[in-house]
C-alpha cells in the first residue's frame, strides 16, 4: 500500500485520471460525433488534458478544499 503522506499526490492522481479521461471523451463526441478514428482523437485529448489537469488538481484541490470547509457548518 501507498504511505499516508502521499494522500493528497495520489488524491490529485486519480481525480485528474477520471475527470480528463471522462471530459475529454465528452468534449470529442461533442465536437466530432462518432468518427472513424474516434477512439485515436479521444485518446490523444486525454493524454493532453491529463499532463494538465494533474498539476492543476494538485495544485487547486486544497484551495478547493478550505473554502468548502468555510462555507461549510
Amino acid at each position: 500500500m501507498i504511505p499516508k503522506k502521499y494522500t493528497r499526490l495520489v488524491f490529485a492522481f486519480f481525480m485528474s485520471l477520471f475527470m480528463s479521461f471522462i471530459m475529454s471523451f465528452v468534449i470529442t463526441f461533442i465536437n466530432l460525433g462518432f468518427i472513424d478514428g474516434f477512439v485515436l482523437k479521444w485518446l490523444e485529448a486525454f493524454v493532453k488534458a491529463f499532463i494538465f489537469a494533474f498539476p492543476i488538481v494538485f495544485i487547486v484541490a486544497p484551495i478547493v478544499h478550505n473554502i468548502t470547509n468555510k462555507l461549510i457548518k
